[in-house]
């Protein structure tokens, strides 16, 4: 999966609100076709399957959606139970960016959908075998999970430690979820 020169890179993961919210600010924008997605893990530690949060990491997950839903109102967004290890989920985007990037990122918008609409645990293999239309592509190969171990050594390498995180065909970053003139600038 080589970078076309003129593509912007998405650095995203699937279980942070804000990547997802700029991920459909990016399709409200019509500038989604010109970013290749790369998903990372932010917060690798995350249990598999899913555990429930509650207490003070409860707390922080209402803290994030809240602060998505100013970000970003209108935005269908839930308070999940918790947050899973998205591995699996990065490694069968992959896999299906691989076979067909129309197909991949289908996948890749059903699953943040799937997790911060209806609360689904993405890192249950039936699951993302669901939202793949039947195709499990988890641990076929060693391709995708090189593939996200490259992802996240270029990741680190930009020097930012969160998600999102867009690189520009430039060079330039666009950190965070901002507001959607600041997004179309960096696309101009």
């Amino acid at each position: 999966m080589s970078r076309a020169n003129d593509s912007f890179l998405l650095y995203s993961d699937f279980n942070c609100p804000f990547c997802y919210a700029l991920h459909e600010r990016l399709h409200e924008l019509n500038v989604i076709d010109r970013c290749e997605w790369r998903g990372v893990q932010h917060a690798p530690h995350l249990p598999r399957p899913m555990k429930p949060w509650s207490g003070a990491l409860g707390a922080e997950l209402r803290h994030e959606v809240g602060m998505v839903q100013r970000l970003a109102p209108g935005l269908p967004i839930q308070l999940p139970p918790g947050k899973p290890n998205t591995r699996p989920a990065i490694e069968q985007a992959i896999g299906l960016l691989r076979e067909d990037r129309t197909r991949g990122m289908d996948f890749v918008r059903r699953t943040y959908r799937a997790f911060w609409c209806e609360g689904k645990d993405i890192s249950d293999p039936s699951v993302l075998t669901l939202l793949a239309d039947g195709h499990l592509l988890i641990g076929q190969d060693g391709n995708s999970q090189q593939t996200a171990q490259e992802w996240e050594g270029a990741w680190h390498m930009t020097g930012q430690a969160g998600v999102p995180l867009i690189v520009s065909p430039d060079g330039d970053l666009l950190v965070g979820c901002v507001p959607e003139e600041r997004v179309r600038r960096f696309f101009a």
